[in-house]
Order: structure tokens, then C-alpha cells, then sequence
């Protein structure tokens, strides 16, 4: 007996795996739906019966009910007593699906690689890197367990209900400044020092996007951006995509090196001068009061912007936070990014851009293409835990625990790494600039860390003639996880050390 196009096709179509998690009758269904789609069944098509689809696919009879009815619930096939089951065209098209066959469906696939050229961007190559590894050493990450759950679970709950959100998403003009800038605005006046307005602010959905709103205004082909001779990759990335050309000042014991501009650029050669307002990034060394003073005044007379970053502000442990040089800025040279809300969840932390009130109405421009939607239900717990004083509460909490970490970390480095390594204490930061003493190759380093389960990502070594260091992020590890990584971390430098 010769078989009706119809059991043919499905003979050739259908391919399953009964080990797979998702359901035979469903794997089967979205392939006949597929093909459905791509007109393999016409409307109208008789469809073999259960007992002989059974026998097609070599399943239960069972099973090919399954496979009609979840067919018929969609709306592809109408089952007639008595008479069968026949192929439909749903009115409402849904997008084709991806069958899981290897056979006919094969030719369906979506295309791999374009069809027309583009330009790639070299500049912003992933730095992401996969790992199986159970321990981890970071930049310099915040702790994600310290962030308070079950308060935060009711105080976004809260901010849901409020009436005033949709109000705001209904109008969103009716203003001309949010509670949420009126109120950030303050506590930034209160904390670092500032004296700005509510037109001297915006807020982003991270530093990397204020830095690349800022990056847009003010860089063109070419333009002369300075940073420190070892600095932060990320920012690099952003100002070489926007066509800067970097270049690199020595960075000492106090800080970027201000005369090496003076004897090294001219007047109007220098777009912009990027730095960290506290700690360097990646060393952690501090900008000394004299040297902020005379980049300050060297801004002036050369006429370059200093973009101020002020990465890990609220991890301060020992005495007060140095005030960002945004503070004593009278001449406009100075725009400050800084990021509220460290000690939270990323997805409620916030970025932010102070500056003149000239540059913030075009900044405010590209924001509204980038992101005009924002968070309002953010915003809105944001500004009560503001008002309530949560946040400078959860603040202080969180500094007592990581001061102790950087404590615990700073004995464990004395007891398994001083004879091999050196570094300071800082006063405060996430991170702590480990430098070993002989030249050993970093990467293999991280390759053999790894193979006993300790993970370095590429981002935190450094290394050239001068440099074998890495960036110690240690606010994700509790003083348990601690040692295990220290002792990892001695027994891969020394296998290093050996093969060397």
C-alpha cells in the first residue's frame, strides 16, 4: 500500500528526542505547526488519523491525541467526529516557531551572518569571560547578599501602589523636575559638598552610560583624551568608540602627575582629562589636595574639560570622604559622574551627571533618545528611601562590613603572600592593588588559579616592564570565602613560580 503525501511527509518532518525535558506531543506539534507555516500542509489538509499518526512516530496512540488536541487548542487543526482532523489558518498569525527536527526543517533556520557589510567596533570587544570555577576575585563588586530583600520587597511593592507613579507616566511634562532630582539633588548637596540645583543633574542608568553621554558632547575625531599611565578599561573603551586618542600621564604616590602635562601639552591640545575623584582605578591612590587644586587651575588656562568620576564614593571607612573637585569648581571646568545607591541591587542603583547647567540640557537630549522611558518605580523608592533616611542607614551598615573584610583580607595577605607580594591599606574602596614582587606571567597565573577553582578575570591584571599587579576586588567576599581564595591564589603563584 502505497503511503498518502500527508504520512510521507510526516515520515521525512518529524524528529524527536524523548530525553529532551520539553514533551514529545509538544515537540511534534511545533513541527507540524512549522510546516504548517511554511505551507508543507495546506488548509484543508486531512491529517492521518490518531492510530496511524501513532504508528508514523512510533508513539502511543495517546501521545498522538495529545498531539491534536494541543494543535487544536492553538487553532491550527479543527477535529471533526467522525470525519477527522483538518488543517486551519489561524487568523492571528504567531511568529514561525523552530521546530527541533533535523530533517526537512533544517532548511529553516535563521541566518548565522548578514548579508551586507557593517563596520565592527574593535573597541568594544567583550571583555566577559566564562567560568566554572566556585571562587572569584573581581574588580571590586559590591556584596549583592547585603542588599536587604525582604524590605526592599515591601518598600518596591509600596512604590507600585502609589498613585502619583501613573500620574507621572500619564503627564510626564507636567513638571519641569522630578521629586526624584529635587531629592537627589539635596542629599548630594548634604553629602559631597554641592551646591547645585536640580539643572545641574541628570540621572542615567549607570556611570558607563553617563560617561557616554558625556563622551557624545564632548569628543570628536581625534580629540585628546588624558588618562592615568594604568587606568579604567571600561572608560578607555568608550572614549576610543567615540573617536578620542588616548593618552596616557604617569600616575606616583600622589596621584596623576600634573607638571607631566604642563611640560608634556599646549593650550587647546587636550580635549579632556579623565580621573577618579578618590582612588585611582585601578591602583587606588589618592589625588592629593595640591595636585586637584592645580589641575583645577591648569583646566582653566588650558581649556580642557575633567571629567570626575567618582566610582566607589560610598565605601569610605577611615576619617571623611575627600569633597569631589566638582565642589571648588567656579570656572564650569568639572563634570562629576558618581553612581546613589551602591549598597543595593544593580537594578536599583542609579548613575548621575553634575555639571553646568548648559551641558546637562544637551546631556538630558541624549538621554531622552537613549532611555526616555527611565524607571519611575525606581525613581519613586528612591526618593522615600531618601526622604526616610533608609539609604544613609543601609550605608553605614554595609561600610562597618566591608571595613572588616578589608581588614580580614589585609591579616590573610601578611600571613600567605608578604613574602611575595606588597600593597597598602587603602581607606576605603572595594579593592585593594596587589603587586607581586617578581615578574611572574599573570595569565599563567590565572590559568592555574583556575584549574584549583579560584577564577582572575582578565580585567583585573596588569602587567607590562614596569607592572605585575592585580586589582584585588575583595566586597563580594565574606571572611569565610576569604582564605580558600588566598590559599588558592598562593599555591597557583607558586606553581607559577616554579615552571618559571
Amino acid at each position: 500500500m502505497i503511503d498518502s503525501p500527508v504520512n510521507t511527509l510526516f515520515k521525512q518532518l518529524i524528529d524527536f528526542d524523548k530525553s529532551m525535558s520539553q514533551p514529545v506531543f509538544i515537540q511534534v506539534s511545533q513541527q507540524i505547526i512549522n510546516a504548517i507555516q511554511r505551507r508543507y500542509l495546506t488548509k484543508g489538509t486531512l491529517l492521518p488519523g490518531t492510530r496511524v499518526l501513532g504508528k508514523i512516530l512510533k508513539v502511543h496512540r495517546n501521545t498522538a491525541v495529545a498531539i491534536y488536541e494541543e494543535l487544536a487548542s492553538q487553532g491550527w487543526v479543527e477535529i471533526i467526529p467522525n470525519k477527522g482532523t483538518f488543517v486551519l489558518e489561524p487568523e492571528l498569525k504567531t511568529a514561525k516557531i523552530k521546530a527541533t527536527s533535523q530533517k526537512i526543517n533544517q532548511a529553516y533556520t535563521y541566518a548565522k551572518t548578514t548579508g551586507f557589510p557593517f563596520q565592527k567596533s574593535f573597541h568594544l570587544a567583550s571583555t566577559t569571560q566564562l567560568t566554572t570555577a566556585n571562587y572569584t576575585i573581581n574588580e571590586g563588586k559590591p556584596d549583592l547578599r547585603l542588599h536587604p530583600v525582604h524590605e526592599f520587597t515591601r518598600w518596591y511593592s509600596a512604590a507600585m501602589k502609589r498613585k502619583t507613579v501613573l500620574k507621572k507616566w500619564n503627564r510626564p511634562s507636567e513638571s519641569s523636575y522630578s521629586l526624584f532630582q529635587t531629592q537627589l539633588c539635596n542629599y548630594l548637596n548634604a553629602t559631597r559638598g554641592f551646591h547645585i540645583k536640580p539643572n545641574n543633574l541628570i540621572s542615567t542608568r549607570s556611570t558607563e552610560m553617563s560617561l557616554y553621554i558625556v563622551s557624545q558632547l564632548l569628543i570628536k575625531q581625534n580629540d585628546v583624551v588624558l588618562v592615568g599611565n594604568l587606568s579604567n578599561y571600561a572608560s578607555n573603551m568608550i572614549f576610543q568608540q567615540a573617536g578620542a586618542t588616548i593618552k596616557t600621564v604617569p600616575v606616583d604616590a600622589d596621584g596623576l602627575n600634573i607638571d607631566y602635562i604642563k611640560n608634556h601639552f599646549v593650550k587647546s591640545s587636550i580635549r579632556c582629562v579623565y580621573i577618579c575623584a578618590h582612588r585611582q582605578y585601578p591602583t587606588v591612590v589618592k589625588l592629593s589636595t595640591a595636585r586637584r587644586l592645580a589641575l583645577l587651575q591648569l583646566a582653566k588656562d588650558y581649556e580642557f574639560a575633567i571629567i570626575e568620576d567618582d566610582y566607589d564614593y560610598d565605601f569610605q571607612f577611615e576619617g571623611s570622604a575627600m569633597l569631589p573637585m566638582a565642589t571648588a569648581d567656579a570656572n564650569g571646568m568639572v563634570i562629576y559622574l558618581g553612581k546613589f545607591g551602591q549598597s543595593l541591587f544593580p537594578s536599583f542603583q542609579t548613575g548621575f551627571v553634575i555639571a553646568p547647567e548648559n551641558i546637562i540640557s544637551e546631556a538630558t537630549n541624549y538621554l531622552q533618545l537613549l532611555d526616555k522611558q527611565g524607571d519611575l518605580i525606581q525613581e519613586q523608592m528612591l526618593s522615600e528611601l531618601i526622604n526616610e533616611g533608609e539609604i544613609h542607614r543601609l550605608m553605614k551598615k554595609n561600610i562597618i562590613i566591608y571595613k572588616g573584610r578589608r581588614d580580614r583580607l589585609c591579616e590573610l595577605l601578611t600571613e600567605y603572600l608578604s613574602e611575595i607580594a606588597t600593597w597598602n591599606i587603602p581607606a576605603g574602596g572595594l579593592a585593594i592593588w596587589l603587586k607581586f614582587q617578581a615578574n611572574i606571567s599573570l595569565v599563567k597565573l590565572a590559568e592555574e588559579a583556575e584549574k584549583n577553582n579560584l577564577f582572575l578575570p582578565k580585567t583585573i591584571l596588569y602587567q607590562d616592564k614596569n607592572t605585575c599587579a592585580i586589582r584585588f576586588g575583595f566586597g563580594h567576599l565574606n571572611k569565610e570565602e576569604m582564605e580558600p581564595v588566598i590559599q588558592k591564589l598562593k599555591s597557583a603563584y607558586n606553581k607559577v613560580n616554579e615552571i618559571a
